[in-house]
Parts: C-alpha cells; structure tokens; sequence
C-alpha cells in the first residue's frame, strides 16, 4: 500500500484539537472529541484503531449526525460506532476480495466472503470498480436525493444499556455515559 506524505491541518494543531500524532483524539464510540465536548469528528482525520476508507466514513457519518442533534438538544449520545471499516483487496488487473474490520482490527463476520481468485475474485473485480465508485458519487454528490443529508443518514440507534455492540465488548457503559461532564475535561 502506498500512502503519500501527509501533516496535519497547522490550526488544528495551534487549535490544541489534536494529540501529538496530529490527529483529532475522539471516543471511538460517540466519535466525540476527548478534551472539548463539542466537537465531534470523523474520517481520516481521527485517531482510532481502524482502517480509514471510504465505507468507514460512510459508516461514521450518521454516528456523527446523531450525536450532534442530540448533544445540541441535551440528550444522551447513544450513537455508537462499531469501528466497521471495509477495504477492497484488488489483487491483480481483474481479481479482488475484500476485508471487512471491527474496531481493533478484529474480523468482521463477513469477512474475506469472496475468494479472489478463479470465477468469483473476477466477478467481485467487476463489481468492486463500479460499486466504489457509485457510491463515492451518492455519498458526495449534491443531486437531488444524493449526498448529505438524504443519503445514509437516518439510522436507528439503541440506548446505551441495550446497545448490542458495546455489551458483546464488555465497555463500561457508566464510564461511556461521563466521558464529558459539563465544565469537565475527560479523564476517559
């Protein structure tokens, strides 16, 4: 893989915003910054142990949506993200497969569905050209019924104390709930 050189934004950093690898400290969960809670952050610009891709951003932005309206209306932030990142594994000219993420880097359950060779790594090729940049144009476009705030944003999340995800991981859910007291600055 190949990444091009990259610093971090210099007012982000004068800004006290971000931690000394430069990137924006968050909760991995509420994906609200640790220090100022009103700042909410997402993307590749965050510092949490995932894989920073387009389906990750994808699947941060209605955690991020959800969190804001709640914390501008006093409510509890109970949008949690999972860490799900998905990358394509393009493996030569015409084959690919794929590796789905949790947060940590732990499968999963879909992982590596398609192997990538043969028949099926061609067909999944194929589909991965066209499918990433399908959704790169609905996820960023500004057609009517594309792009922010009509695409992928309307998601369902459940209370804290019944939330699936963050039992199955055993986090505190008590710890989550103080990450930011009013006037506070986080010890989590």
């Amino acid at each position: 893989m190949i990444n091009p050189p990259s610093v971090p934004v210099q007012e982000l950093v004068d800004g006290g915003i971000t931690n000394t690898k430069g990137l924006i400290d968050v909760n991995p969960y509420t994906l609200q910054h640790a220090r100022y809670e009103n700042i909410f952050a997402f993307g590749d610009a965050i510092d949490i142990e995932t894989t920073r891709t387009q389906h990750a951003v994808v699947a941060q932005t209605p955690v991020v949506k959800h969190n804001v309206l709640n914390y501008l209306a006093g409510k509890e932030l109970n949008g949690i993200y999972d860490g799900y990142t998905y990358i394509p594994f393009y493996l030569s000219h015409s084959h690919a497969t794929s590796f789905q993420h949790l947060h940590n880097f732990e499968p999963a359950p879909m992982n590596h569905w398609c192997p990538g060779y043969g028949q099926f790594g061609r067909r999944y090729f194929s589909y991965q050209m066209s499918s990433c940049q399908k959704q790169g144009e609905k996820f960023t476009s500004f057609k009517k019924n594309n792009g922010p705030p009509h695409w992928n944003y309307n998601k369902q999340f459940d209370p804290l104390e019944s939330n699936e995800y963050l039992l199955s991981e055993g986090v505190d859910i008590e710890a989550l709930r103080s990450f930011h007291k009013k006037g506070g600055v986080s010890t989590v």
